[in-house]
């Protein structure tokens, strides 16, 4: 159980696509990346409570059991390898052309992310919700949908307690030890 605090705070982290590259605008690759998110989170062993994906960044919300920059490597690490291999395997010369690395500076030849992500410590509750209900409301602000419910790529009906049958990720919602009733 996670009770949210200074001591034990959740990470709000916002990873931005390359040059803001709508990189996550088919459903194939919006469904590789839940799956990625899915395994970055069981092989770094941290809980995931909120996500948004968007065409050209990510918002998740876990709780702090690494830090935010081993969390950061695991999300966007993984994340990156199985994009980029779908990207190689599909033949999408001209995606993967956009997504080249200017320098080599080491064995990858491709970079997905902005190397500048937004990290922010969420230390009560208070800090969550206002989050998470910023994540989930991201796609009404950019136009992609009239209600939060109706995204598919977010969170949202996991907080609701209205999941789909088939959901892209579901949260760890049960971990959080919530000190009001």
């Amino acid at each position: 159980m996670h009770t949210i605090s200074r001591d034990s705070p959740c990470f709000y982290l916002t990873s931005v696509a390359k040059d803001r590259l709508p990189v996550f605008r088919t459903n194939e690759i919006k469904i590789i990346t839940c799956n990625a998110l899915d395994e970055a989170r069981k092989s770094g062993e941290f809980a995931l409570y909120a996500y948004a994906l968007m065409p050209d960044h990510l918002h998740t919300i876990t709780d702090s059991a690494l830090s935010s920059g081993e969390t950061l490597r695991f999300i966007n690490g993984i994340i990156s390898r199985r994009v980029i291999n779908y990207l190689q395997q599909q033949g999408y010369e001209s995606s993967l052309q956009k997504l080249k690395r200017k320098t080599q500076k080491s064995d990858h030849h491709y970079s997905l992310w902005d190397h500048h992500p937004n990290v922010r410590l969420l230390l009560t509750e208070k800090m969550l919700m206002e989050r998470v209900h910023y994540t989930h409301q991201n796609p009404v602000r950019a136009g992609l949908v009239e209600r939060a419910e109706d995204y598919r790529w977010s969170s949202v009906r996991c907080w609701n307690g209205n999941p789909l049958e088939d959901e892209p990720l579901l949260m760890d919602l049960d971990l959080i030890k919530w000190r009001r009733s």
